[in-house]
């Protein structure tokens, strides 16, 4: 298979079997971490419909549409890390998934390490929020988030 058949979650499975109909709303994502795969998918596609539809409606307004768009289609994805899960099941309302998102923008490679939160509402998985895990190399430092409106202190 070519790297462009791949998913970009790095599930080494097919896009078309793998996140695309979760992105294309032909199927709910069955888990939290299916949603957060298909999220980061999205972001590598640029389907910037998906990341706004499957974002909470208590914070889906702090997003910055332009912002997030421009994010993603000027950026290089380079692979996606799930560190681990907690919750986040087809029998759970809630769930959190840590993951490192690699990414390439203006030259520079960046590890982006989130602890994201996760709600099931009418059997539909819907990202809240999330938050940096800073590296342990790296000491917690003020962040501008991509696409959050002024003020507000959130991360898609």
């Amino acid at each position: 298979m070519t790297d462009e058949a791949l998913c970009p979650c790095g599930s080494e499975a097919a896009y078309a079997t793998c996140c695309e109909p979760i992105i294309e709303g032909k199927t709910a994502a069955p888990t939290a971490e299916a949603l957060m795969r298909s999220r980061y998918s999205a972001f590598a596609k640029g389907k910037i419909d998906h990341i706004i539809q499957s974002h909470d409606p208590d914070t889906v307004g702090e997003i910055v549409r332009e912002e997030v768009e421009a994010w993603s289609l000027q950026s290089s994805w380079l692979g996606l890390s799930v560190l681990r899960t907690e919750r986040g099941q087809a029998e759970d309302d809630a769930g959190v998934v840590d993951f490192v998102a690699k990414y390439k923008l203006n030259g520079l490679t960046t590890q982006h390490r989130e602890r994201a939160v996760f709600r099931r509402v009418d059997g539909k998985w819907l990202f809240v929020d999330g938050g940096e895990i800073p590296s342990e190399k790296q000491a917690p430092a003020q962040v501008k988030w991509v696409g959050k409106k002024k003020g507000k202190a959130r991360r898609r």
